[in-house]
């Protein structure tokens, strides 16, 4: 079986506003994104308005250059993250804040996408939230895209970005998931899923969130019920090489503790990196524990 693989084309808004039949909620992370939030804001605005989504929520970093203002002057729901499931202490990264907005999204379907998009378009959230909409039985989509390399100089080349997807996601992908290998990119921040499949995942913090997550659905619900969308191109910063390593390495981690739990991993493994992964629990777990509110 192959991955189901669409094109963003396939799911205008006109598309989308006609065949839903659940809630739909789009979260933006934001982390001193001032200078692309309204980029990003403006068109998830303009699909609320027309009846195609329902929530746009905004968690920030309390970011110090605005970002929160401008996205709640455009119409956004703006959520600071330390205020969200403050009892499990400081926000690590962008995958515990993910989890946490799980707290105040009320979609039953949920999209997720990055805030420092210099391209963003409304495709972004309808490619992704197509799938889950008009294709029966699918659950978790993923995003990709061509992602032209903008240099200090200021010059763009046509690829080069995704320096951590080619060499280090995708190979492991290959040898240790080979099914999941015709994922584009696997470490794209644009999802769409279903509820009740995120809230019963863990979320890895900081970098770790994309690739554990991806293995954890993979697991949960099978090849068969995830797919890809193209949505073109996608400009966004890039990080200077020695910036890389982390990312990196919070990748291998993510794959080492899953292989782990899967009693794939025989002899010594690199304890040192895999302790290094937090995960925050399934929120149905959590919510289970504390019992009722």
């Amino acid at each position: 079986m192959s991955l189901r693989s669409f094109h963003h084309s396939e799911f205008p808004a006109d598309r989308l506003r006609a065949e839903r039949e659940e809630s739909i909620s789009v979260c933006v992370p934001a982390r001193e994104e001032a200078a692309t939030i309204a980029g990003v804001v403006t068109p998830l605005i303009a699909l609320r308005e027309a009846g195609v989504i329902d929530q746009v929520v905004v968690v920030d970093a309390d970011s110090a250059d605005g970002t929160a203002a401008i996205a709640a002057r455009l119409g956004a729901e703006v959520h600071s993250q330390v205020e969200l499931v403050p009892d499990c202490g400081p926000v690590i990264g962008k995958g515990d804040a993910m989890w946490r907005a799980l707290t105040v999204l009320t979609g039953d379907l949920v999209c997720f996408v990055d805030a420092d998009s210099d391209d963003f378009g409304e495709h972004f959230a309808c490619g992704l939230l197509g799938p889950l909409v008009c294709e029966p039985g699918v659950q978790f989509v993923k995003g990709h895209y061509r992602r032209p390399f903008r240099g200090d100089d200021g010059g763009t080349a046509p690829a080069g970005g995704g320096r951590v997807t080619e060499l280090t996601a995708r190979p492991l992908l290959a040898a240790f998931y080979p099914e999941l290998a015709g994922l584009r990119q696997p470490l794209a921040g644009e999802i769409a899923a279903r509820r009740d499949l995120l809230e019963r995942s863990a979320f890895c913090t900081g970098y770790a969130v994309e690739m554990g997550l991806l293995l954890d659905v993979y697991a949960d619900v099978g090849l068969a019920a995830m797919a890809q969308v193209d949505l073109d191109v996608r400009q966004n910063r890039h990080q200077p090489i020695e910036a890389l390593a982390p990312m990196a390495a919070a990748v291998l981690a993510a794959v080492v503790s899953r292989l782990r739990r899967e009693e794939r991993l025989a002899g010594a493994a690199p304890t040192a990196v895999v302790d290094e992964v937090l995960e925050r629990p399934p929120l149905v777990q959590l919510r289970a524990l504390r019992g009722p509110a």
